[in-house]
C-alpha cells in the first residue's frame, strides 16, 4: 500500500438512531435504530479485518453511538486489538454510570458538540429543549474521570456571533481541544443551507480569526471540513525573509486523535463506514467506494476508483487545479460535489485566487 495514503482514521457510524433532532444532521438521524445496522458480530469482524492491514484511529459516531447497547463491547474489543478508539457523542446520554463504562472500555477521547454559548442557541440548533444542560452534565461526568475531551462546533448564521464565547467556554470547562466545523450541505444540511450557510468571505474571516486564536490560547484548535485553513496557516506563517514556513507553530495541546496534517483527507487518509457497512471517502461525500459486507476493507481502500481519484491532486478542476496550495489544501471535495455534482471541481467556499489564475488573467489582457 502507498505509504502516503495510509488508512489513519475511520469515522464509524454505528447507528443512525439518535435522541436529538439537529437541524444540520449529516446522517438524517432517526428516533429508532435501523434493521440494516451491522450486527455485533459483523462489527467485531470488521475490526479483525483491520489487523495486519492498517492501524487507524476508530471514531465511533452516529446518529448517537450510545443508542447501541453494544457500543462499549465494540470499543473494548477494538482496544484489545490494539486500536485507538474515540467516541463522538452529543453528550446528553452520558450519565455518571455511562461515563464510567466509556472509560472502562478503553476509549481515549470523547468529543461533544456545543453549538451555542447560550442555552437557547444550542437547544434550538439541536432540536430538543434541555440538551445544552445535559451535554454539559455529560462533559463534566467524563471530566471527573480524567477523560480527554473535545468540543465540536458547526459554525452557521445561527451561532456565528457566539463562536468567541464558545471558545471561552471550552477553555473554562477545561476541554483539551476545540474543533470548528464548516457546514457541508448534505443530509439535513441541504434544508438549512440557504439560511444558515456563511458566505465565502465570512468563512475566510472566521478561519483567520481561528488561526490568530490558536496562537494565543492553551487549547488545541482545529478547523474541520475547512481545508483552506491550511492555506491560511501558511499565509500567516511567512518568515522575515519572505519565505513560507512549511511547518508553522500552532499553540495549544496536541493529541494523536487530531494531528494537523493537511486539508481534505477524504479517501487519502480517512474514510467513513456507514451503519449499513458502506464505505465512503468521508461522511459528507456520498460517493460509494464499496461495502464491507461484500468486499474486504483492504481491497476497497486500495482499489476503489473514487479513492484513486481523490489521491491525485492533479485531477482537481477549476481554480483548485491551478492553486499553488492544492497539495496542501485540495479544497472540500464534499462541498464541490454538493454544488456541482463533480467531487473534483473547485471548492465553492474559498475566496483565494491562485497565482496561476492571476497570471493567466494578466497574460490575456
Amino acid at each position: 500500500m502507498d505509504k502516503e495514503n495510509k488508512l489513519n482514521l475511520i469515522f464509524w457510524e454505528l447507528t443512525a438512531g439518535c435522541n436529538l433532532k439537529c437541524i444540520h444532521c449529516r446522517a438524517q438521524a432517526q428516533a429508532g435504530r435501523s434493521p440494516d445496522e451491522l450486527t455485533t458480530e459483523e462489527a467485531m469482524g470488521f475490526i479483525d479485518s483491520l489487523v495486519g492491514f492498517a492501524n487507524p484511529i476508530l471514531v465511533l459516531t452516529g446518529g448517537e453511538p450510545l443508542f447501541r447497547p453494544d457500543v462499549h463491547d465494540i470499543a473494548s474489543y477494538a482496544t484489545k486489538k490494539g486500536f485507538r478508539v474515540a467516541l463522538a457523542t452529543n453528550g446528553t446520554m452520558v450519565t455518571k454510570e455511562v461515563a464510567g463504562r466509556i472509560v472502562q472500555s478503553g476509549i481515549k477521547r470523547v468529543s461533544m458538540s456545543l453549538d451555542g454559548a447560550a442555552q437557547n442557541t444550542h437547544d434550538s440548533f439541536r432540536g430538543i429543549k434541555g440538551s445544552y444542560d445535559l451535554t454539559l452534565r455529560g462533559f463534566m461526568n467524563l471530566k471527573e474521570l480524567g477523560m480527554s475531551l473535545q468540543i465540536n462546533t458547526t459554525v452557521t448564521n445561527h451561532n456565528k456571533n457566539e463562536i468567541p464565547e464558545i471558545l471561552d467556554l471550552c477553555i473554562k470547562l477545561g476541554a483539551d481541544a476545540f474543533h470548528l466545523f464548516l457546514l457541508v450541505p448534505v443530509g439535513c444540511g441541504l434544508e438549512i443551507e440557504e439560511r444558515e450557510q456563511l458566505s465565502p468571505r465570512e468563512y475566510e474571516d472566521i478561519l483567520n480569526w481561528l488561526y490568530r486564536k490558536s496562537k494565543e490560547v492553551n487549547i488545541h484548535i482545529k478547523a474541520t471540513c475547512a481545508p483552506h485553513y491550511f492555506r491560511i496557516m501558511r499565509q500567516n506563517s511567512i518568515d522575515t525573509a519572505g519565505q513560507i514556513n512549511p511547518t508553522p507553530t500552532i499553540a495549544g495541546k496536541y493529541h494523536g486523535m487530531s494531528e494537523l496534517t493537511r486539508g481534505c483527507l477524504a479517501g487519502t487518509g480517512v474514510c467513513f463506514l456507514s451503519h449499513k457497512g458502506e464505505i465512503f471517502p468521508c461522511g459528507y461525500l456520498p460517493i460509494l467506494a464499496g461495502n464491507i459486507r461484500l468486499t474486504p476493507i483492504r481491497k476497497i481502500w486500495e482499489d476503489s476508483e473514487v479513492f484513486h481519484n481523490l489521491r491525485n491532486p492533479d485531477m482537481l478542476k477549476g481554480k483548485c487545479g491551478l492553486c499553488e496550495y492544492r497539495f496542501l489544501c485540495e479544497g472540500c471535495r464534499a462541498r464541490a460535489y454538493a454544488q456541482t455534482g463533480d467531487y473534483m471541481e473547485e471548492e465553492p467556499f474559498c475566496i483565494y485566487e491562485p497565482a496561476n489564475k492571476r497570471l493567466n488573467k494578466v497574460a490575456a489582457v
